[in-house]
């Protein structure tokens, strides 16, 4: 579906359960012109930070209670007014909003009907913690702006290439279609950036690239992207399965929960809170800062190392599953916050697959940078790359493209 729109911004937003992050957008050259985040919406030392970047204004600041998400994109409306980019511009063409489970249905951006937020509504027991929040984004906008296109963006949409024997559990096949269990993946906005650009990083054209996407934040997760295709990802019905990562656990023996509800005296509730709350990094270290996890290695803390050789572990048996998988790489890819910036990960997580055609040059490791770059020596087989991701901007291009008729003509 398109609409015609002479309009060339797109505000990007991602609508947590007490948070709304947004970014508006000018699509003639992908420019930032204000960014921003709203936090502890609901409290009353709720906070807004804003900044115009069009301007090249000082970002300002709100402190104080902001009832709800309808009063926090209100308050938004009005700093991006006083900006002169207000939401009545003829220049806005659409709003994207992050929807974090789409299930099966949902493989593409999307534009919002009655019926398309009604299937997003019926994902809320796949997705309890997030689908709310992002309806209630959703609603919020189309309250503000009801004549303008609002697209939803889904970060499962990138996983529904996996074929079935990646993305279906061993279970009973009656009992899983019926509540929808299989692997649905998540991150897929930053998998689907990360591929095309690490590509673009060897000159080539994803589909002529198969690349092993390494996306370590608080929450992480990795994909085997082949042509530019997903096969297969470590997230599955929820975010909780496959890598270490700050607060979840990862990849588990289901039984553990049994065991739990039945020996400990924890409730169903109690154990979704320790595997996705207390666990990963916090539960073994009591920290999920992999920076103040590497200061506490380099003093010898052995809780800290033993966290941290933990995760890497379980981030070399991903590599290792889907070097497999792939048959032959191309490129690994670290991004988000963890991947970008630590060093110390990206090092030991390839340390000791020289015989994969893996290694790590230590000074261009060491080089921090904002941009795409290789850190693997000339002589490596497969290309080590860092490449920031940009979420935001994947959004803004998928909602554009859907609702400018020129780019789909």
């Amino acid at each position: 579906m398109t609409t015609a729109n002479q309009g060339t911004r797109v505000l990007v937003l991602n609508s947590g359960s007490s948070s709304v992050k947004y970014q508006l957008l000018d699509m003639t050259d992908a420019s930032r012109l204000a960014v921003g985040l709203v936090e502890r919406i609901g409290e009353q030392t709720s906070r807004l930070k804003h900044t115009p970047l069009a301007t090249g204004g000082a970002s300002r600041e709100q402190n104080g209670p902001i009832a709800d998400h309808a009063a926090a994109l209100k308050v938004v409306a009005t700093e991006l007014a006083a900006d002169g980019l207000g939401l009545d511009s003829p220049e806005l063409a659409a709003i994207g909003h992050r929807v974090v489970h789409g299930g099966l249905k949902f493989s593409a951006p999307t534009v919002i009907t009655d019926e398309v937020l009604a299937e997003i509504e019926r994902l809320v027991p796949v997705a309890p913690l997030h689908n709310p929040a992002n309806i209630t984004g959703i609603r919020t906008a189309q309250a503000l702006r009801p004549d303008l296109p609002q697209v939803a963006v889904f970060d499962t949409a990138f996983h529904t290439t996996m074929p079935e024997s990646a993305a279906r559990y061993a279970i009973d096949v009656a009992t899983a279609d019926e509540h929808r269990i299989r692997r649905y993946g998540f991150h897929g906005t930053s998998h689907a950036y990360v591929s095309r650009e690490t590509a673009k990083l060897l000159g080539k054209a994803p589909e002529d690239v198969n690349v092993i996407v390494l996306h370590l934040g608080n929450g992480a997760s990795a994909s085997a992207v082949r042509g530019g295709r997903c096969v297969d990802t470590s997230m599955g019905l929820t975010p909780l399965e496959g890598l270490v990562m700050g607060t979840r656990s990862g990849d588990i023996d289901p039984a553990v929960t049994f065991h739990l509800v039945r020996n400990a005296g924890m409730s169903v509730d109690d154990v979704d809170a320790l595997l996705n709350k207390k666990s990963g990094l916090v539960g073994l270290c009591g920290d999920n800062d992999m920076r103040e996890i590497r200061r506490r290695c380099d003093e010898g803390d052995e809780k800290a190392q033993l966290a941290f050789d933990i995760y890497i572990h379980r981030l070399k048996k991903y590599i290792g599953a889907y070097y497999a998988v792939l048959g032959k790489v191309d490129a690994i890819a670290f991004t988000a916050g963890v991947g970008e910036n630590a060093a110390p990960v990206r090092e030991a997580a390839v340390t000791g697959l020289e015989e994969l055609g893996l290694a790590v040059d230590g000074e261009l490791n060491a080089v921090r940078s904002e941009s795409p770059r290789l850190i693997s020596p000339e002589y490596a087989r497969v290309a080590v790359a860092v490449v920031p991701t940009d979420e935001e901007l994947e959004i803004a291009q998928q909602t554009y493209a859907l609702v400018t008729p020129a780019l789909n003509s």
